[in-house]
């Protein structure tokens, strides 16, 4: 290693970066990095390269963590996957090459030689001209030295060896005013989903490829979409990636651009007409009103993580707090003066965040403020929509400049730790607000008037258990979650697991949200064709048990899921091409089946299925059955022969008028034995 590290470079790179400023063409510039790099290349070897198989440029990320939970291979992994990072990334766990180089800011940049010679470094953001000059000179020198060939370097991609799975990374959800659309944001697949609360797919937006493209449903394209707010039939996305706010109709199924002009922008005061408006990966949407408006909704709050600021999109004419008359489709900073810091003040310009990742609204009083989850600093601050005054809830320290006051620990105001929660959202009903602490893999609870925060959920380790408990269970960096306004349920959009988790806050029961696939899923539209779906359902075999269930007292609208655990016999495994399957009958009462899914796959036997079944709103009977059965083929690891086996649960059902938990589930448990 080269004595003085990336300090070595310096003196020799300020003089060639003040000649640069001087010279006139692109020529002079060509020249002077030219003779520079003859100077250049007579230095020592100051990094060792490995041998990729052949000569070439290749980039190479190397990850100095911030947070603790940034050094975890796995996480790294997950990171990798969902930026969909194609280069190799090299993890600096205990800051080894970090301090080795004397670096002292993210992002650096270094461009080596061939010989692992240091030739440029270029600290901090915006140096995409000096980049390409640097680099296209270096590969012009070296390869009129032989030094390098054009020849591509083979990577395995880690991504490639990874199943499909209905979600990856999603980053946030939300449910509609009546509680029985979720809207989920699913991040990695570019896409929006629009869902009934039992997981059923209604709508799919965009994806599987990101990209910038307003039209049908079919052909719109988003990059790495996160916040999402629904109203009626409109939906708002914060498109991160592509520097966008964009809206969805869903009675005209069609998606316009309403803020942005599709680059990264550096401005941080706004003011221009929305689409006219740069902005800078807006991360979250929040509806909310303004103080002199004559309708409810006409402002879009906007986290913009990418100016460390709160913006107002006006949806219509209003005014905001120390501010002044603003037109429809005016976007405009809020709060934050745009330094990364963890400054409250009693002026929204005046106060500083650091990537705020997460808002909600809490319009009652005493409240009347938004919450937002500001990331980088690791605290959750307020924003009074009476007077703009920013406010410190909870987590973080004093010092606005020291942004790694972070941990996880339970206590009241400042005592109370939080590592980069990406998430709030809050309960009406019990004025209570809920933190998605991503890094500490947990569900944090915040009573406002005390200023106490405690966790609710999640044990602090990441991984993907579904507990008898809230705090039995496991989550791997929530990113986003929301509560129905009755307070009933939370939805928690449960990031590097690629799953939504229900929490039911009355019986303080876990589960996942299936997402079923309509292509996949027989959904019937009428009763006709239910006939045909329940003629084409396998039969089983007259051998097939029949499990006689509890009665279950339930309610119009309510939700069940039906956890199914089959164990098969020892020595057997399941007959993988086999059509194993589940499926749900009615045969007295076919109302029942109105738009369920009736079937599903049956793929791996060590862990459960989960059956969701959605009762009608508008139920014939008070009295019903409903069968929910399996068929398996499997085959004895020891010999050629193979079976097929069959189970029947039957589920009677009490429908009542009074209102149950919104959600039940049943456990349907067998075991196969031999013959």
């Amino acid at each position: 290693m080269a004595a003085g590290g990336l300090a070595g470079l310096l003196p020799a790179q300020t003089q060639l970066e003040y000649a640069l400023l001087d010279a006139d063409t692109p020529q002079e510039k060509e020249n002077l990095v030219y003779q520079y790099l003859k100077k250049m290349d007579s230095r020592e070897r100051d990094l060792t390269v490995p041998e990729l198989g052949g000569d070439g440029l290749i980039i190479v990320g190397v990850h100095s963590a911030k947070f603790p939970n940034e050094k975890v291979l796995d996480n790294i992994k997950s990171a990798v996957l969902r930026y969909n990072i194609v280069h190799p990334v090299v993890n600096d766990a205990d800051a080894t090459l970090w301090h080795e180089l004397e670096v002292s800011c993210w992002p650096t940049l270094v461009i080596l030689g061939p010989r692992g010679n240091m030739l440029f470094s270029l600290v901090g953001e915006g140096h995409r001209e000096k980049l390409f000059l640097f680099t296209s000179i270096t590969l012009k020198f070296y390869k009129e030295r032989g030094q390098i060939k054009d020849k591509n370097i083979g990577i395995k991609l880690y991504r490639d060896s990874l199943p499909p799975s209905p979600l990856l990374f999603p980053g946030k959800v939300t449910v509609d005013s009546s509680g029985e659309r979720l809207v989920i944001a699913d991040t990695g697949h570019h896409r929006i989903l629009v869902t009934q609360k039992n997981g059923q797919i209604l709508h799919t937006i965009g994806g599987p490829n990101s990209g910038r493209r307003d039209g049908g449903f079919s052909e719109a394209a988003f990059n790495s979409p996160q916040g999402i707010a629904i109203r009626n039939n409109v939906i708002y996305v914060a498109d991160t990636e592509n520097h966008l706010i964009r809206k969805i109709d869903l009675e005209l199924e069609v998606v316009t651009t309403v803020a942005g002009i599709g680059i990264q922008g550096v401005d941080k005061e706004g003011g221009a007409k929305a689409e006219e408006q740069p902005i800078s990966s807006p991360w979250d949407a929040v509806f909310g009103n303004s103080i002199s408006g004559t309708q409810e909704d006409d402002v879009l709050w906007i986290a913009m993580a990418g100016t460390h600021q709160v913006w107002a999109l006006m949806l219509e004419d209003g005014k905001l707090p120390k501010g002044s008359d603003l037109k429809k489709g005016v976007c405009l900073r809020f709060a934050g003066s745009g330094n990364e810091e963890n400054r409250n003040n009693a002026y929204p310009h005046k106060a500083g965040f650091a990537q705020p990742s997460g808002l909600c609204l809490a319009s009652e009083e005493p409240w009347n403020c938004l919450f937002v989850a500001d990331s980088e600093s690791s605290t959750v601050r307020t924003i009074s929509l009476k007077d703009g005054a920013v406010k410190h809830l909870v987590g973080g320290e004093r010092d606005p400049l020291n942004l790694f006051a972070f941990g996880d620990v339970d206590g009241a105001g400042i005592n109370a730790k939080l590592q980069h929660p990406l998430g709030v959202t809050w309960d009406k009903k019990r004025k209570l607000l809920y933190v998605a602490d991503s890094y500490n893999h947990k569900i944090k609870v915040v009573d406002p008037k005390m200023k106490n925060c405690a966790t609710l959920a999640g044990t602090g380790e990441a991984s993907n258990i579904i507990g008898s408990s809230f705090t039995q269970s496991t989550f791997n960096e929530p990113g986003g979650l929301c509560v129905e306004e009755n307070g009933h349920l939370m939805y928690v959009a449960d990031t590097n697991n690629h799953q939504i988790k229900v929490l039911d806050l009355d019986t303080k029961i876990l589960s996942m949200l299936p997402i079923l696939n309509p292509e996949v899923c027989d959904v019937p539209d009428n009763l006709p064709v239910q006939k045909d779906k329940i003629r084409n359902l396998p039969k089983l075999p007259k051998s097939a048990p029949n499990i006689q269930l509890p009665s279950l007292t339930v309610a119009p609208g309510q939700t069940i899921q039906f956890l199914l655990k089959l164990t098969l016999p020892p020595d057997s495994k399941l007959n993988e091409e086999a059509p194993n399957s589940w499926f749900i009958t009615a045969e007295d009462n076919t109302w029942l089946l109105q738009g369920q899914c009736l079937s599903g796959e049956i793929k791996d036997v060590s862990c459960q299925t989960i059956i969701p079944f959605q009762l009608p709103r508008s139920c014939l009977s008070a009295e019903a059955i409903l069968a929910v059965r399996a068929c398996l083929y499997y085959c004895s690891k020891g010999s050629s022969a193979c079976m097929m086996k069959g189970i029947s649960f039957s589920q009677p059902l009490q429908i009542g008028s009074t209102n149950q938990s919104s959600l039940t589930q049943v456990e349907l448990i067998h075991t196969f034995v031999t013959n």
